[in-house]
This record gives C-alpha cells, sequence and structure tokens, in this order.
C-alpha cells in the first residue's frame, strides 16, 4: 500500500520520538532502572540533556556528537536507533496500511528493535520487555477484532503465536546452549505478529531468522571473528525475519508458491 505524503512524515516523525525514546529504554532497562524518571542524562556525566539537546538526529549533529557539559562522545548508536526506528514505522505504516490493526505493529517494531539492541549488548532479552508484549499486543489486536470483525485473523494469531511459542521451547530443552528461554519469550509475541497477518508471512519470517542468523553466523567464522563454540545472540535475528516478515513475508510467500512449488 502506498502511504500518503503527510501519513509518510507522521509515522517518520513518531518513529524518530518513539526511537529516541527507545536509546534510554535500552540503556536503562537490562540495569532494571526506571525509563521515564530521571529524564534523559548524559552516561558519562550523568547532566541532565536539556530539551534543545535531545531533538531526535539533529542534535547529534549540533553537538558535534559530543555532550553539552563534559565533552565526552555521543555514541552513534543514538541517531542510528532513531532512524531505524524512523525507516521502519514507515515501511510497517506501507505494508499495514492505515488500519485499526497499525498500532499493534508499530509497537511490535518498537520494543523488537529495543529487544535487538540489547541482545546485542547483553546477550539478554529482558522480562521487563518481553512479557508484558503479550498483553499490550492482545490488547492492541483486540481493537480491529472489535471494530472490523476480524476474529478469524485474531484466532490465528493465537494459533501461530502459541505454535512459535512451543517450537523455539522444544528448540531450547533440545539444545539449551543454542536457544535461551528469553528467545521463547519472545517468539509468541512474534508469531501472532506474524500470524495475524497471514500463514505466508508466519512460515517466511519464521524461516528468515535461522537463514540470517546461519548466514552471519558462517561469515563471523570465515572472517575469524567467531568458532563453532561461539555464543551469538539469536535475538536480532529473530527480530529481522519478523520485520521483513510483516513488509515482503506475504509477496515471498506468493512468490515461492508461484514460482517453486509444482
Amino acid at each position: 500500500m502506498d502511504l500518503s505524503s503527510v501519513a509518510t512524515v507522521v509515522l517518520a516523525v513518531l518513529g524518530l520520538l518513539v526511537g529516541s525514546l527507545l536509546t534510554t529504554v535500552i540503556a536503562r532497562v537490562p540495569d532494571a532502572e526506571p525509563v521515564l524518571t530521571p529524564g534523559p542524562r548524559c552516561p558519562a556525566c550523568h547532566a541532565p540533556i536539556r530539551g534543545r539537546d535531545a531533538v531526535p538526529v539533529a542534535s547529534w549533529f549540533l553537538l558535534r556528537r559530543r555532550c553539552r557539559d563534559c565533552g565526552a562522545p555521543i555514541s552513534a548508536r543514538y541517531p542510528l536507533v532513531e532512524v531505524l526506528t524512523a525507516a521502519m514505522f514507515v515501511l510497517v505504516g506501507a505494508s499495514i496500511g492505515l488500519t485499526w490493526a497499525l498500532p499493534a505493529f508499530l509497537y511490535l517494531t518498537a520494543v523488537s528493535i529495543a529487544l535487538a539492541v540489547i541482545d546485542l549488548d547483553t546477550k539478554r532479552l529482558p522480562n521487563a520487555l518481553t512479557l508484558p508484549a503479550y498483553p499490550v499486543m492482545a490488547g492492541l489486536l483486540l481493537l480491529p477484532t472489535l471494530v472490523e470483525g476480524s476474529w478469524g485473523q485474531l484466532g490465528r494469531a493465537l494459533l501461530g503465536g502459541a505454535g512459535m511459542l512451543v517450537f523455539y521451547l522444544a528448540l531450547a530443552l533440545i539444545y539449551p546452549a543454542g536457544m535461551g528461554m528469553g528467545d521463547v519469550k519472545l517468539a509468541g509475541t512474534l508469531g501472532a505478529g506474524l500470524a495475524w497477518l497471514g500463514w505466508g508471512p508466519l512460515l517466511v519470517g519464521g524461516f528468515l531468522a535461522f537463514l540470517l542468523g546461519a548466514v552471519v553466523g558462517l561469515g563471523l567464522m570465515v572472517l575469524g571473528r567467531a568458532g563453532r563454540r561461539s555464543t551469538i545472540p539469536f535475538g536480532p535475528f529473530m527480530v529481522a525475519g519478523t520485520l521483513l516478515g510483516i513488509v515482503v513475508g506475504q509477496q515471498i510467500a506468493d512468490w515461492y508458491v508461484g514460482t517453486v512449488v509444482p
């Protein structure tokens, strides 16, 4: 679906603002710190960040990538997370359309990005984000169900989420060194979101997670950055597979059925 220029700008700006909040979530949630209070602070000198210095992306350049108070470098992660969130909000909006289901998928996008970065940092997927995602997604998907009567999609989302959770749980029990319980807890929410869109996106998104993980793992081994016993966080691949499944999952499924399947 093609978004209007106004809708694209609104989603991009919303993504920048949410991305700015996600940088705080990423920094604080792993240490069980409150997200909203105190306000944003410099990680080096802990000085409060002024409102004029908290403009997404722009402030990073205007401050020349350094804290106004102590001069400590500001990581490029901040604008990267903001830009990534904005870009994904626009892509997801174009894929889902301006429907009652869009808030659920924008939420799923935001929490997925935060979890992916946290997993890269800490090799953990905190319960503080994975567990609340279940009732939040359920409530947000219930909205289009009640308004549009999408009971079939809701039922498919429940089945898909449960199926993905059970699949990942089985993998974690069979090979605990390669699959953590955080991945299992995340799987149910991602599966529900993909299944709401259809069985095709669910299968494509789930498959792409493992494909991307295998490709990156082999690449790191070839470059000497990892060995056969190295542990690589799988959450980012789950998130990447899911976001690709949302944006192009149905198209890939249709292509596969039309081209590969006899």
